[in-house]
């Protein structure tokens, strides 16, 4: 397995370390991304394929009264992300649990804010998982994608071609994926890097 695989599934000692570079490499998207995201102090928030948590981590932040609980399938993003939200957790606003989205081990209606930072590109049949999105969040709640890279140079093909599994989409893709899930009030975000943030709503 190459190095880059972690992106995907972190796991071993290759991962750990990409884990924490994720953390570090991902905040300015991640910050950029947020600044179109006005949660409610109080909202309850899940972080899909949270990664290292660094996120959940902003996310407390933004929601000062609320609760961010994060899933991913990687057992060492989950174990650094416990690590970096240690003293959330033990206050008892943060759960991290490993899960995978095709099947989120939560009841319907659940949450105020989903987030998915740099992950859509490896889930594994997107207009399912986006089903499973829309189902655990409340009516007017809110869908939030981030991701570094959107499809329309072909820079972002070197990644595909390394990294087994990973699809990059386009704004118009995602938007007609959300739009079949359910979603409506679908908003996108670009940058001069490529970056891509887009927002949806559930009826």
């Amino acid at each position: 397995m190459s190095f880059f695989e972690n992106t995907r599934k972190p796991v071993g000692f290759g991962g750990k370390i990409m884990v924490a570079m994720m953390n570090f490499g991902h905040s300015a998207m991640a910050e950029w991304g947020l600044s179109f995201l006005q949660p409610a102090p109080d909202a309850m928030v899940l972080d899909c394929g949270c990664g290292g948590g660094a996120n959940i981590k902003a996310l407390l932040k933004l929601c000062p009264n609320g609760k961010v609980q994060g899933i991913d399938y990687s057992a060492v993003s989950v174990e650094k992300a416990r690590k970096v939200n240690a003293r959330a957790i033990a206050a008892g606003r943060c759960t991290v649990q490993q899960a995978s989205v095709a099947e989120l081990p939560f009841e319907a209606e659940q949450f105020d804010v989903v987030t998915a930072f740099e992950t859509v590109y490896f889930w594994p049949e997107l207009a399912q998982n986006f089903r499973e999105v829309y189902r655990v969040l409340k009516p007017g709640g809110v869908f939030f994608i981030c991701n570094e890279a959107n499809g329309e140079t072909t820079k972002d093909d070197k990644w595909t071609q390394i990294i087994d599994g990973m699809a990059i989409y386009t704004d118009t893709a995602l938007k007609e994926y959300l739009e079949k899930a359910g979603f409506c009030q679908i908003q996108s975000h670009k940058n001069k890097k490529g970056w891509l943030c887009v927002t949806a709503q559930k009826r």
